[in-house]
């Protein structure tokens, strides 16, 4: 059924389209005879206004869709911090939903936050999404009015703000300072290698080693499909008691873990037999036995940086229509799973 219009209720009663807005509005500019009038019809008639098309008008929602994939996340609970600190001194409101890696879910979720209950949305992509590549979605939102500023997981097709962190570069450095450490046998285990951040990663890993001469050995390559983070030791065990392996890139804290304790059973110390370095900051790391050494993305400036994107762009102060991609450098925080330089 076609929702029912301001138009459509002046052609009825024969007003003007002002007089019907007047009307809605409780303005005393009209009669109450007529607003009565006017205002009868539009209940009886299951009139709804267009929030979307108010709000896209007048900007007076001041708040703020943020989307993430998941909850079970130290890193984004960070960037929730960031974002919730900024929009809160900017005078703007936020509405926080998940994903739960779902693309569905997702297309949902952003169709629901569109409908006038935001001003701009803030977003990292459901892993559906990024495997699919179906984007269509977010463009439809764009181009409907709402700015859109994606973070960590992001569609680099998608014409809007983005902030990433320098995942290449940073495992460039992480190997690097792994063999000033004395290491020589680096292995890398991802639980993303089917997501671009996780290609990044493994990318940064091998530069990392060609730019020191070290061969790489596929064989202590090991990317891990199972999504049950309990089977990550019983995965790993083989792969690290097999092979002359001395220390260990992860692309997560769960999988890091796995691995000191793999690593221990063989009866390697950590971090003199055997060295773990994580990315993300979590946790999981700060409580570990020993405490690891980690790769920090600083998930609460990404975060905040994120928030000031969007409110630039919905406060008009940047109206340059090219998007801008703003990177957050990583930094190596050396705790007891790696050895002193």
């Amino acid at each position: 059924m076609k929702r029912l219009t301001i138009k459509d209720i002046a052609k009825q009663l024969n007003v003007s389209i002002s007089t019907v807005s007047k009307a809605l509005n409780d303005s005393y500019e009209i009669s109450v005879k007529t607003k009565e009038k006017i205002q009868k019809f539009a209940k009886e008639n299951n009139y709804q206004p267009n929030v979307t098309a108010v709000n896209l008008k007048n900007k007076k929602t001041k708040t703020i869709g943020i989307l993430i994939p998941n909850m079970l996340n130290y890193f984004l609970a960070q960037v929730f911090k960031g974002i919730e600190r900024v929009a809160t001194e900017q005078g703007y409101k936020i509405i926080s939903c998940i994903s739960n890696e779902s693309f569905d879910k997702e297309v949902e979720t952003i169709k629901m936050l569109s409908n006038g209950s935001i001003d701009g949305l803030i977003l990292s992509l459901a892993e559906e999404t990024l495997v699919n590549r179906k984007y269509k979605h977010f463009t439809d939102t764009i181009h409907r009015g709402i700015p859109m500023v994606m973070f960590d997981r992001v569609a680099q097709d998608v014409p809007c703000d983005k902030v990433i962190t320098n995942d290449f570069e940073a495992t460039v450095n992480t190997v690097k300072h792994l063999y000033d450490s004395g290491c020589k046998n680096i292995a890398f285990i991802s639980t993303m290698s089917h997501l671009k951040i996780g290609e990044r990663r493994y990318l940064g890993y091998v530069k990392g080693l060609e730019d020191l001469g070290i061969p790489l050995n596929k064989n202590i390559v090991v990317n891990i499909v199972e999504e049950d983070y309990k089977k990550y030791e019983e995965l790993l065990t083989p792969i690290i008691h097999n092979h002359p392996i001395d220390c260990v890139i992860t692309t997560d804290e769960s999988s890091a873990v796995a691995a000191m304790k793999a690593a221990i059973k063989k009866g390697y110390r950590i971090p003199e037999d055997f060295s773990v370095v994580s990315f993300s900051n979590g946790i999981l790391a700060r409580h570990s036995s020993p405490k690891m050494t980690t790769v920090s993305q600083h998930g609460e400036i990404m975060g905040a940086t994120a928030a000031e994107l969007l409110i630039n762009r919905l406060e008009q102060r940047n109206t340059n229509e090219t998007p801008i991609t703003k990177v957050i450098k990583t930094d190596l925080v050396i705790r007891d799973s790696t050895k002193k330089q």
